[in-house]
C-alpha cells in the first residue's frame, strides 16, 4: 500500500512539474511583434473565459482587441464589463472574480496589498495614452478654453457660467461627470482638486454616470451643460460635442506625444503570473492586446504608450509566463 501510495504522489508530481513546463500550444514561430520581443499567437488555438472589468475608458479598446482576437480564431468568451477603475479593482484585487482588471489610473498600494491577501500579485501592462476630455454641446458659443483654475471653479462653487467669467452667460451649469468608482473621475479629482472630491460632489446641477453615453446624452444638446470623459467618446461624437483647450492646449497625439496637453493619462491592464500559467487564454489573450494594441488604439480614439512603457509591458508578459514559450 505504501509503494502504491508513493508511486501515486511520484506520478503527481511529475505531472504537475511537466504541466509547469509545457509549452502554451497557441505560440507560433512567426510574430507579428514590432518590437521583435514577443512570440507569435494563434488565437485558433485558445479557448476557454477570459473575465475582465473595470475602466468605462479601455472599455472600447479592450472590445476592439477581443473582437480581433475572435475574429482571428479564438473559440472560447470573453467578458468585458465596463464599472469603472475601482470597481475593477475590487473585483480583481478583493474577490477575485476577475482575470484582468481593465484601469485607467495605476494601482494603490493599498489594492496591492489587498491583492496580495488573496494570493494574487498584480502585473502591470501599460497599453495606451488617454486624453481626458472636457466637453461641451457644439450649440455652446462663448468657451473654446479653459484653465484648470477655471476649471475647478466650473465644476464645483460656481452656479452660473457668469460666475467663472464675467463674460459668459448667467445662466446654471449643469454638470455631467464620471460615477466616483470610475478612474476617469479619480484622475480628474486628483489633477484639478489635489485630491479632494468633496467641491465636485458639492457642485448644484451635478448628474454622475458610469456610463459615458449617459454623459453625452445629457450634453450634446444643451449649451449650458459640460462634462469630462475618455477621449474616445468624444471621437464618437463630435459632430455634437466639442473638447475644450486645457490651459490653451487641445488634446491631440501631438500634444499627447509632447506632454503639453495637461489631462493626458495612461492606460492599463493588470494580471497576475499565477492566473496567467493556470488560465493559457489570458496569457493568450495579453499576448495578443500587446501584439496588436498599436494597430487599433488610434481608431478607438487613444494614442500610443510611449515606445519604452509598452516594451517594459511586453517584458512583463515574458517573465510573468517564463518557461511557457
Amino acid at each position: 500500500m505504501k509503494k502504491r501510495t508513493i508511486l501515486v504522489l511520484f506520478s503527481i508530481i511529475a505531472l504537475t512539474l511537466l504541466f509547469a513546463q509545457a509549452k502554451f500550444a497557441f505560440i507560433t514561430a512567426k510574430s507579428d511583434d514590432k518590437d521583435k520581443m514577443l512570440p507569435g499567437i494563434d488565437p485558433s488555438k485558445v479557448t476557454g473565459t477570459i473575465v475582465t472589468a473595470g475602466s468605462s475608458t479601455v472599455y472600447p479598446l479592450s472590445e476592439a482587441i477581443a473582437s480581433m482576437f475572435k475574429k482571428d480564431g479564438f473559440t472560447g468568451l470573453i467578458t468585458i464589463d465596463s464599472i469603472g477603475s475601482g470597481a475593477g479593482f475590487d473585483r480583481f484585487c478583493k474577490t477575485g472574480e476577475t482575470d484582468i482588471s481593465n484601469a485607467s489610473v495605476q494601482i494603490k498600494q493599498s489594492q496591492i496589498d489587498a491583492a496580495r491577501a488573496i494570493g494574487r500579485n498584480p502585473i502591470e501592462f501599460r497599453v495606451g495614452t488617454d486624453a481626458l476630455a472636457v466637453v461641451v454641446s457644439k450649440k455652446n458659443t462663448f468657451i473654446a478654453n479653459a484653465t484648470v483654475q477655471e476649471l475647478a471653479k466650473i465644476f464645483s462653487t460656481a452656479e452660473k457660467w457668469s460666475d467663472v467669467n464675467p463674460k459668459w452667460p448667467a445662466q446654471p451649469i449643469k454638470r455631467f461627470i464620471p460615477g466616483t468608482d470610475s478612474g476617469t473621475f479619480s484622475y480628474f479629482v486628483e489633477h484639478v482638486f489635489n485630491k479632494k472630491a468633496d467641491p465636485l460632489l458639492a457642485a448644484k446641477n451635478l448628474q454622475l454616470s458610469e456610463d459615458d453615453n449617459v454623459l453625452v446624452r445629457g450634453i450634446e444638446n444643451d449649451p449650458y451643460a459640460i462634462g469630462f470623459f475618455g477621449f474616445a467618446y468624444y471621437t464618437e461624437n463630435q459632430k455634437s460635442l466639442k473638447a475644450l483647450s486645457i490651459e490653451g492646449v487641445a488634446p491631440g497625439q501631438t500634444t499627447v506625444d509632447n506632454g503639453t496637453y495637461p489631462l493626458a493619462r495612461p492606460l492599463f491592464l493588470y494580471s497576475d503570473a499565477k492566473i496567467m500559467n493556470e488560465k493559457p487564454q489570458v496569457a493568450a489573450f495579453i499576448l495578443y492586446y500587446l501584439t496588436y494594441v498599436n494597430d487599433v488604439i488610434k481608431k478607438v480614439g487613444y494614442f500610443p504608450a510611449p515606445a519604452s512603457a509598452l516594451k517594459q509591458a511586453k517584458q512583463n508578459w515574458l517573465d510573468a509566463v517564463k518557461g511557457r514559450y
